[in-house]
């Protein structure tokens, strides 16, 4: 491929082309996109990675050039790197030597320059590894003179004060005495002592010259060092920002790779013969890609079923009612269909036009290292944290978005199986991870008593209500009722732990989901929400654990395993897996998929013991029909990355609203200042409704301490009592659960808000 040829290069310039590199015996010379700057030779695989993934660097200034015969030339910098090239003529070759001495002769004064410290250090060749030595020894012989000399001065500074006390006495004595015989003897006492207190005096003064002197001489060249530290500090930031961004997209280009089929010999090979080894153990592999075994294996394996199972009965495969059909027909197009209560499509009435933007995310810059760095191990919810980490959302308004995706408890109300219903189900507890993909912004910690609801009775039939009801710890309930015919609730308490290169959150509390019609009972827990690369790099969130939905009506159950991120599977990130099985262990269906993207499942027709895999352990084999889609992630609304990657929902969560109570996350003004990018406002603002929730946390706990009189031990708890929720024991699990008490959308349709505490 012919390339124009770019000009002669001048000193300081950028000067690109494509060479041929030495790679290995089996791919020979390849051609690479060659980028020299800075004293820095870089190189990449196409032009379009020179924004992320950089395939080496070498430092010039340390760097030896040779030419090789016409067109090759070779590159090293002792030992370390070694780059074998050839260019496609002797005119380009020439053209690249002349611009490599250029930059190599600028690297090198460069570095001299800044070794170069004063005159008292020679300047020596930054090769020999002596230029920080002689900076070294230098300041730390100018740092003993200085001390010497602060040690002189401190010694004048006792004996003047000692001689001007004598010369003080002296004077005095002087005044009092009668002249006659004494007076010649004290007159020369006073006479000696002036004496040694200018002598001293004096002394002190040059001392302090000297100092002054000393001080001066090296000032210049001091500041001249403390430039040069800053420029290396500025010069290290950016190569490490520039070494995260390419350490997230090797990760996420890893992450999709799969095994290529091993590349051809190149023509090379016959060219080189069996000659020395050249090249550095460069990244050129990385185009064939290698894993190991799987750290934690696949428990079942599905296989196509045989073309039969099309022709036979569903009941009498799976034990599936006959309602489902006998071929592999979606939910939605046979089921649901032949459900003869199904309620026919309504109208649509006209509603509230809901926003579709926010304003934009500042572009402020903070260290989160500085900030995290004093709270390893630490409960995070304890620990004051400015707004520039938050997104404008408080955690009620997260966990109102769990029903970013109702529709599948709509499709689940209808359904007629119950392991049909499990299915959605299962599928609804995958969909609310897929909102946290790219939200590494914190949400706000709710003040105790804050409220959110969320009202989507017009447009979707369902509507939320939130409540903050513990702050040490903190929890939140939550209640959600549809008029299809299903309700959800909810008690989170958040337990975060920071690990120093990850921040695990663990949510603690079940989720319980009722439907009216069939009175099944669902109940599921969380799993584990780990944020990476606290320290350097780019943030991204994983999922990972366990999620057993058990429909305590019937015994049936749906086990979904969330594979957490690892470099060494060749599986898709984020993948989640699930079986659904009834109350005798029997598979009935198989989910598969990834919490960021969609899900799918299949019937199974047959299910057998298959071979060992690794660690001893015997994996299923599930014969199942061609799988269907069950859910699918909407998109993100145009420019997302700029409104910290909110959902369209997530979008309409902070929109205000008339009517709302005075305690709704709507109306938090530091919340309400973040959202309109007045971040300092915002800052200020949250460290004042702190000090008020602390303030009234310490009147309760005095009003409780009174009211006991005294205290039994141990019994001293915040004697908060949430508004709209009343704690009851779990008639399932046994444990306390916050339950919906009834009378908040009563009150906001009389407008009466009396009860509601001054939180903000």
């Amino acid at each position: 491929m012919s390339e124009s040829k770019p000009p002669t290069p001048t000193p300081g310039d950028t000067y690109k082309g494509w060479l041929f590199k030495w790679t290995n015996y089996i791919k020979g010379y390849q051609r690479r996109w060659f980028v020299l700057s800075n004293g820095l030779l870089s190189y990449y695989r196409t032009q379009a990675e020179m924004g992320h993934t950089c395939r080496g660097t070498i430092n010039l200034a340390t760097a030896n050039i040779a030419v090789e015969d016409s067109c090759n030339f070779v590159i090293s910098n002792g030992g370390a790197q070694t780059y074998h090239l050839k260019a496609s003529s002797e005119v380009e070759r020439q053209r690249w030597i002349t611009a490599l001495e250029l930059a190599k002769a600028k690297a090198v004064h460069m570095q001299a320059e800044s070794d170069d410290s004063g005159d008292d250090c020679p300047t020596l060749p930054p090769s020999s590894g002596q230029g920080g030595g002689c900076r070294n020894s230098e300041v730390q012989s100018t740092l003993r003179t200085l001390g010497s000399k602060v040690e002189d001065l401190s010694t004048c500074n006792d004996l003047i004060a000692k001689h001007g006390s004598a010369l003080q006495r002296s004077l005095s004595e002087l005044e009092g005495i009668r002249p006659g015989a004494d007076m010649g003897e004290k007159i020369r006492q006073v006479t000696e002592r002036a004496t040694l207190f200018r002598i001293t005096s004096n002394a002190m003064i040059n001392a302090c010259r000297d100092f002054l002197t000393l001080a001066q001489a090296h000032s210049k060249r001091w500041q001249k060092a403390l430039q040069s530290e800053r420029d290396q500090r500025i010069r290290l930031e950016e190569t490490l920002e520039q070494l995260a961004k390419q350490h997230n997209h090797l990760e996420r280009a890893f992450r999709g790779a799969t095994v290529l089929p091993p590349s051809f010999s190149n023509p090379a090979l016959d060219a080189k013969g069996s000659g020395s080894g050249k090249g550095d153990a460069s990244d050129e592999d990385d185009e064939n890609e290698f894993f190991d075994a799987m750290e934690d294996p696949a428990e079942f394996i599905t296989v196509p079923a045989d073309p039969k199972y099309h022709r036979r009965s569903g009941s009498n495969v799976s034990g599936i009612s006959s309602e489902l059909g006998t071929d592999d027909q979606s939910f939605d197009e046979q089921s649901l269909a032949s459900n003869p209560e199904s309620p026919q499509p309504l109208e649509v009435e006209l509603v509230k036009q809901r926003r579709t933007r926010i304003h934009e995310k500042p572009n402020y810059s903070l260290n989160l290292w500085s900030i995290m760095k004093n709270c390893i191990g630490k409960e995070l919810s304890k620990i004051p944290m400015p707004v520039n980490f938050n997104e404008p959302l408080s955690m009620l308004q997260r966990l109102s978005e769990d029903l970013e995706y109702y529709e599948l408890l709509d499709k689940a109300a209808k359904c007629q199986s119950s392991l049909e219903q499990l299915c959605y189900v299962a599928a609804f507890t995958v969909s609310s991870y897929s909102t946290t993909v790219h939200r590494t912004g914190k949400p706000f910690n709710p003040l105790l008593g804050e409220t959110f609801e969320l009202d989507r009775l017009r447009e979707c039939g369902y509507r939320s209500l939130c409540e903050q009801v513990s702050h040490h710890p903190p929890a939140a309930a939550h209640h959600a009722i549809s008029e299809r015919g299903w309700t959800l609730r909810q008690e989170i308490t958040l337990a975060s732990k920071f690990r120093g290169k990850y921040l695990s959150i663990m949510p603690l509390g079940s989720i319980q989901c009722i439907f009216e019609k069939s009175n099944n009972h669902y109940s599921w827990k969380k799993v584990t929400t780990t944020v990476h690369n606290i320290i350097v790099g780019k943030l991204w969130i994983d999922q990972s654990g366990e999620i057993d939905v058990v429909n305590h009506r019937t015994g049936d159950r749906c086990h979904l395993k969330f594979a957490p991120y690892s470099y060494f599977s060749r599986d898709v990130a984020r993948k989640v897996t699930g079986v659904v099985t009834d109350k005798d262990g029997k598979a009935h269906y198989v989910l598969s998929g990834t919490w960021d993207e969609k899900m799918e499942f299949s019937r199974v027709m047959q299910s057998s013991k298959g071979e060992n895999g690794t660690e001893g352990k015997q994996r299923t084999v599930y014969q199942t029909l061609k799988a269907k889609e069950i859910w699918k992630k909407n998109p993100l609304p145009e420019g997302a990355e700029t409104m910290y990657y909110f959902s369209s929902l997530a979008l309409t969560l902070n929109e205000p609203e008339e009517g709302v109570a005075p305690t709704d996350s709507r109306l938090r003004p530091d919340q309400r200042l973040m959202e309109a990018g007045r971040w300092d406002e915002a800052n200020g603002e949250k460290q004042r409704l702190e000090e008020k929730q602390r303030t009234a946390r310490r009147e309760r706990e005095r009003e409780a301490a009174k009211a006991s009189n005294p205290p039994e031990e141990g019994t001293h708890q915040d004697s908060h009592q949430a508004l709209w929720f009343k704690r009851i024991d779990d008639p399932i699990s046994g444990e306390p659960l916050h339950v919906y008490s009834g009378g908040y959308w009563e009150a906001k349709d009389q407008g009466s808000w009396d009860m509601c505490p001054d939180i903000f």
